[in-house]
């Protein structure tokens, strides 16, 4: 994993993040839609493939969406997607290097990935932003391709004091031989379902 520099990582992917959250509807094209999410995709500018830009209302305030997406217990409670979770190292209260396996997807054609990412909690705006990147680490889970997580991360503002508007930015390279078409269409139906399962904890 080497040494980190911790506030120039902090510093460059809070700039990246706010880049594409400024970024005019034009650049977007949609990708898939359901009765209360939206998402949409455009070219990544870090690698050959998409950057995805998702959105949709939470039931409850930033802090307790957070509680539940950022890296910890309560994200295994819910995220079907995530089959294990480990914090490597905790850098401060707001901030880690996580380690995560994911499941196998569209009937395994998309086997199962392992992430290295650093991430940190932040204020936005009346809100949150929580970010991530994966960096470099030596030691690799038998069994699971190694992916690779660009600049992503999750803007939570209130909407009132019950709702709250969370719009993720996601740009995953999955590694392997995979067409591209199956991971625009796998990622488009797992950022839906992100927000159907969120929502249905919180409610609990």
């Amino acid at each position: 994993m080497g040494s980190l520099d911790v506030n120039e990582l902090k510093t460059r992917l809070e700039t990246t993040l706010l880049s594409y959250h400024s970024l005019g509807e034009e650049e977007w094209r949609l990708a898939k839609k359901s009765k209360d999410v939206t998402a949409w995709r455009k070219p990544s500018t870090e690698f050959n493939g998409f950057l995805f830009k998702v959105q949709g209302i939470v039931q409850d305030s930033p802090q307790r969406i957070m509680e539940y997406i950022r890296p910890g217990p309560r994200r295994l409670e819910w995220d079907t997607m995530m089959t294990s979770l480990d914090i490597l190292k905790t850098l401060d209260k707001d901030c880690c290097v996580v380690r995560c396996t994911t499941a196998g997807l569209l009937w395994n054609i998309v086997s199962p990935r392992e992430f290295v990412d650093f991430s940190f909690i932040t204020e936005y705006q009346n809100g949150l932003l929580f970010c991530g990147v994966s960096v470099p680490y030596d030691e690799q889970n038998q069994g699971c391709v190694l992916g690779f997580n660009h600049p992503c991360g999750w803007f939570c503002v209130p909407v009132d004091e019950s709702q709250s508007l969370l719009t993720g930015y996601l740009q995953s390279d999955l590694g392997g031989l995979i067409p591209q078409s199956a991971v625009d269409a796998a990622l488009g139906t797992s950022l839906t379902t992100f927000y159907s399962q969120l929502n249905a904890v919180l409610k609990t």
